[in-house]
């Protein structure tokens, strides 16, 4: 039941940020109560709040005292984000890694042509935070994401730099989604696949081998998306 009213939130939140972004809500004007998008969209009231409180998350409303709830003027020009919130499912996870795929193969390329000694140092002390945090799953997505902005500083190109810092923690997969219930044993083992992967997208850097580091970045994303994607798959095959 839970995962159908995350379905429903989602899919929810995602049509009444269309008509935003289409103009169908203008900016300004006043948005429908809670009452009425229940009644139109044939949703429990909690679908609705937790859908409606994403919007406002994100910018695309705004609470004015005593009169309601206004679509924000700004909404047509909000800039790119990715709020915690989102990654709350994993289908969302799923998109922000199919972005990812795209990104960090370049990314990864440019690094090996461009790295420094200094670069190297802070990939590989990212790496060695990882090893020391495999108890503590926050510590190790922090140090799974400076390992990534390190790659980044490599390009040289402070763009890549600034996606990157800005993605922050949203750009490791949160892990409990992905080992909810696991075994202390499957924990260990998934992390030794995620260090190979990264093993081999650090020798590729170091080599200056920009093909290779091309190659190692694409099948890190691809085995992440792969591990996610399954999961999905599972979960929607326990859920009929």
């Amino acid at each position: 039941m839970a995962g159908n009213a995350g379905s429903l939130t989602d899919g929810l939140f995602r049509k009444l940020e269309g008509r935003i972004a289409s103009g169908e809500m203008a900016p300004g004007s006043r948005f429908p109560t809670q009452m009425e998008i229940c009644a139109a969209e044939k949703v429990s009231r909690t679908v609705v709040r937790e859908a409606v409180a994403r919007l406002s998350a994100q910018g695309l409303t705004t609470s004015r005292q005593g009169s309601g709830v206004f679509v924000a003027e700004t909404a047509s020009y909000r800039a790119f984000q990715v709020t915690r919130d989102e990654l709350s499912e994993l289908a969302d996870v799923i998109r922000l890694l199919e972005m990812r795929l795209a990104i960090e193969t370049e990314m990864a390329a440019l690094a090996a042509a461009r790295r420094t000694t200094a670069d190297i140092g802070e990939m590989r002390d990212a790496l060695q935070r990882m090893d020391d945090a495999r108890d503590d799953a926050e510590a190790a997505a922090r140090a799974d994401g400076d390992f990534h902005l390190a790659i980044a500083r490599s390009t040289q190109n402070d763009y890549f730099v600034r996606l990157i810092d800005f993605l922050g923690v949203r750009l490791v997969p949160p892990r409990s989604l992905y080992l909810r219930g696991g075994s202390k044993e499957a924990h260990a083992l998934y992390t030794a696949k995620v260090r190979i992967e990264h093993d081999a997208l650090l020798d590729a850097i170091v080599r200056m081998d920009s093909a290779k580091a091309r190659e190692a970045a694409r099948h890190h994303m691809q085995e992440s998306l792969s591990r996610h994607s399954h999961l999905s798959e599972t979960a929607q095959m326990r859920g009929r």
